[in-house]
């Protein structure tokens, strides 16, 4: 009998190819090379088990997977390849780094976050990189070929937590399973000021998201690291430079040192009196409205003055220029009138037995985001719950709400987010300082 080295498919539902699919993802190897021999060797004895008719004798049997929490990602991946699985002889080198920005990279990765890029570990898309989470890194940096979690950092440098910017990738490789236990994910911006939360772009199983992720992820948080392309022709401006740093980093939800030194600026340019605390990295209406009064004492008016930074508000404040905002207008005092007998109106006495109304309930303070998401258990959620319920967003509740964070809290945290205007990964359904705000005001 001979058996032909020949890679199981995904997308068939038989007892052979199964049994193959795990053997190759429990196969010993070594992180950077699986010699052939053990990849046929694990084929040989599923194989072999389907054909004596009995239980297959995969390595899996040996090495069970304790992985069946959703906090886990099941992404196992494929070996170094060329586009749309060619020969990748040509392609391992890394002396040459493809040039690209990281506008470039974060607008390639959406494109998959927006067709929703089915995961598989052995299909390839139809830009030709691997679909799996380091083909779609491999894609979002642009190299030309489908890496791996262990050639990956081969093609970027080490980088510290506090230096992470959108475009940073977060490796992580477990040497127990290098196949199918390791995994990556796209940075996409810090979510909360004390960086315990950021944006995920991934390619995980059923296809590639995007969504609010605790710092490193949501297991073997020790064990991922931040890394940085080497390629970028250009990096994101220090909070401290002049250039603009872009307008995705301001508006409802967005949380990061720009916010704070575009705050500083407009207290510098007259706008002290819209903040009531602050400026902050948190983003607010006080910003909004100190941004749109000196935008309008630039005389600009409509979209122009909109209460969002763009490349001229940036440039007008950071070099000092045009107009400061105007002090508020005082109303002018009432002109005298003839005296007349003063009246009093009394207000109706309530009904006999009607209550006096409760006072307004004050916000309690925001706390934490690690206090929300799957497997997260405490008051903190059900106060949540019941505040969505209040706030006429509790429609994704068959029961509860509770102390037990589920999908319907997701869900419903997503709808009310959603009505305020946001998108995109401001309406993840995790619930931040702001949004907390908002739903408590």
């Amino acid at each position: 009998m001979e058996f032909s080295d020949i890679e199981p498919d995904d997308s068939c539902a038989c007892g052979g190819c199964a049994d193959r699919r795990r053997a190759r993802l429990h196969a010993v190897r070594s992180p950077r090379h699986r010699p052939l021999g053990a990849r046929r060797a694990a084929v040989l004895i599923a194989a072999a088990g389907s054909v004596l008719g009995g239980p297959a004798l995969s390595l899996a049997a040996a090495a069970p997977r304790t992985d069946s929490s959703p906090l886990i990602p099941d992404t196992p991946q494929g070996e170094v390849a060329g586009p749309h699985g060619a020969d990748p002889s040509a392609r391992r080198s890394t002396a040459a780094q493809p040039a690209t920005t990281r506008a470039e990279i974060l607008r390639r990765a959406q494109t998959w976050v927006d067709r929703k890029v089915p995961y598989s570990m052995a299909e390839y898309w139809s830009d030709g990189y691997r679909q799996d989470c380091s083909g779609f890194v491999s894609m979002a940096w642009g190299l030309g070929s489908s890496q791996t979690t262990w050639t990956l950092p081969d093609f970027a440098d080490r980088i510290g937590k506090d230096d992470l910017q959108p475009g940073d990738a977060l490796i992580y490789n477990n040497p127990k399973d290098p196949e199918g236990g390791s995994h990556t994910v796209l940075f996409g911006g810090w979510v909360d000021a004390a960086h315990t939360r950021y944006t995920a772009l991934e390619q995980t199983r059923p296809g590639t998201t995007k969504r609010s992720t605790p710092y490193a992820y949501w297991s073997n948080a020790s064990g991922y690291l931040p890394y940085r392309y080497k390629g970028l022709s250009q990096p994101m401006p220090a909070p401290d430079s002049d250039a603009f740093p872009g307008a995705d980093k301001f508006g409802p939800g967005k949380v990061n040192a720009y916010v704070t030194r575009l705050g500083k600026m407009l207290v510098e340019r007259g706008g002290g009196r819209f903040y009531r605390e602050g400026p902050s990295p948190d983003w607010g209406e006080a910003d909004r409205k100190a941004t749109e009064a000196f935008q309008l004492a630039q005389g600009w008016r409509g979209s122009e003055a909109d209460g969002y930074p763009g490349k001229d508000t940036w440039d007008y404040l950071v070099h000092h220029r045009g107009k400061d905002i105007p002090p508020a207008a005082t109303a002018p005092a009432p002109a005298p009138t003839t005296p007349t007998a003063p009246t009093t109106t009394t207000p109706p006495a309530p009904a006999p037995g009607t209550p006096n109304p409760p006072p307004p309930a004050q916000a309690p303070p925001f706390p934490g985001a690690d206090r929300f998401g799957p497997g997260r258990v405490n008051d903190d959620v059900l106060l949540l719950g019941r505040r969505l319920v209040a706030k006429g967003f509790g429609a994704a509740y068959r029961e509860g709400p509770s102390r037990d964070w589920g999908e319907a809290d997701r869900l419903n945290v997503a709808a009310f987010q959603r009505a305020q205007g946001w998108s995109g990964a401001e309406a993840d359904g995790y619930p931040g300082p702001h949004t907390w705000k908002l739903l408590f005001s």
